[in-house]
């Protein structure tokens, strides 16, 4: 959401920001430390924010304001006369609806249903959340994908060779949440750095910890860009399931911004952000993606053709320069309709 502020700004909306979490928090939650302290204030600044919400002519939310509680309770606390935008860019409401907990589902899974048919408009990052705002009864649903800034990738001309003399390096971005899509896929990786044919990194987690052959590299928002850019291929393996479907494919785009071939699983978005044979390989099993890295990983020419073609998809469907006009201008309709 920060990265559209430009483009709000452009469009003469002024936007005030409140974050729920400090970035401490969120940081602390990559070594699994929760400070049930830093939650409670964190709740307290969003209650009083929603609670001021009635001096704005529109409340634009990610997800839900107060996760885990009811949706009347930040429906009583939002202002009755502005109009509220959701935007989804993760089946969250799977965290309620299909939770373990039977009370947690009772309490919960309409919680974001309510929040979609009380909205002015919600955005979607992929056809899955949708669908299912749609589902739900939402007044108006609008397609946004998640996007890049093509001003912080440089494109693939720009870009520099790490090491031609080392193998590819076939590299991973993301959480300790999100890990655990990369255990199954361990005995390729390992056949393929013992025969010489790749090495492995990844971005944002301990790897080590995780039991994975590859080096990891800490996540900041100055340098990941440029660790991205390090890689010679970008993968993005996923389980098939409800919250997997609503994912929409970020590192992929990120992979693809800086002009590299990607390797993803046939899941949800990824299926219409990578062009099968164009700009990457979508594969199921391990047999199939030990296939198709080998393929990359033996052809340096058909790597830069997929890096060049992945990279005019995002110019073309991926980026902020496209959505950013766009979104600043279904911001505007929201508030007006009001």
């Amino acid at each position: 959401m920060f990265q559209y502020l430009p483009w709000a700004e452009a469009a003469d909306i002024e936007v005030t920001l409140a974050p729920l979490f400090s970035d401490a928090y969120v940081a602390g939650l990559q070594h699994n430390k929760r400070n049930p302290g830093d939650v409670a204030q964190a709740y307290a600044r969003r209650i009083k924010a929603l609670l001021g919400s009635g001096s704005f002519d529109l409340v634009w939310i990610e997800k839900d304001a107060l996760p885990w509680l009811p949706a009347w309770v930040e429906q009583a606390l939002l202002a009755r006369n502005v109009p509220y935008v959701l935007d989804y860019d993760d089946a969250v409401f799977h965290d309620y609806d299909l939770h373990r907990n039977p009370l947690v589902k009772r309490l919960l899974a309409g919680k974001h249903p309510a929040l979609m048919r009380g909205s002015a408009l919600v955005l979607a990052g992929n056809a899955y959340l949708a669908e299912f705002a749609l589902q739900a009864g939402a007044r108006r649903v609008e397609l946004m994908p998640t996007v890049i800034d093509l001003a912080r990738y440089p494109s693939q001309g720009q870009m520099s060779v790490i090491d031609k003399l080392a193998p590819p390096c076939v590299g991973w971005i993301g959480q300790r949440s999100t890990a655990s899509f990369l255990i199954p896929y361990k005995p390729v990786f390992e056949r393929l750095l013992a025969s010489g044919q790749a090495r492995f990194a990844a971005i944002g987690i301990d790897a080590q910890a995780h039991g994975l052959p590859m080096v990891s590299i800490p996540w900041t928002e100055q340098t990941e860009v440029a660790s991205i850019a390090s890689f010679d291929i970008g993968i993005m393996p996923l389980l098939d399931a409800p919250f997997e479907r609503g994912k929409c494919g970020y590192k992929l785009i990120q992979y693809m911004a800086c002009g590299l071939p990607v390797v993803a699983s046939p899941v949800g978005v990824n299926c219409q952000i990578v062009e099968h044979g164009v700009n990457g390989f979508l594969a199921d099993t391990p047999e199939q993606w030990e296939q198709v890295l080998m393929t990359l990983l033996a052809d340096a020419g058909l790597r830069q053709r997929m890096g060049a073609a992945g990279r005019r998809k995002v110019e073309q469907h991926y980026s902020i320069q496209v959505t950013g006009p766009k979104l600043a201008a279904m911001l505007k309709l929201a508030a007006k309709k009001q």
